[in-house]
């Protein structure tokens, strides 16, 4: 789903203007990642939790011909949905 179906289907459904229903998701989209790069957890009721968590260094081995590297560590933005969401998509 593309940014202006979203905004499309959030203003139909909450009377909003698409102009404002954009501005909204602009500035939510904004706050979230602000808030993230402070390492702030953003709890989304109903929907779940992002956070940025380090992903340590590995080793990995290069498939043809086994040369091991190492990567190193690095930040990376995890979701974590909620329980009852979890179990609705294990029916799909």
């Amino acid at each position: 789903m593309l940014t202006k179906d979203l905004i499309g289907l959030i203003a139909s459904s909450s009377g909003l203007s698409k102009k404002d229903t954009e501005h909204l998701l602009t500035t939510t989209t904004a706050v979230v990642r602000e808030n993230l790069m402070a390492g702030k957890t953003i709890q989304l009721q109903g929907l779940g939790a992002l956070e940025i968590k380090e992903r340590k260094e590995r080793t990995i081995v290069h498939p043809r011909t086994g040369e091991r590297t190492i990567a190193p560590s690095k930040n990376q933005l995890v979701f974590r949905p909620v329980d009852n969401l979890k179990e609705e998509l294990k029916k799909i």
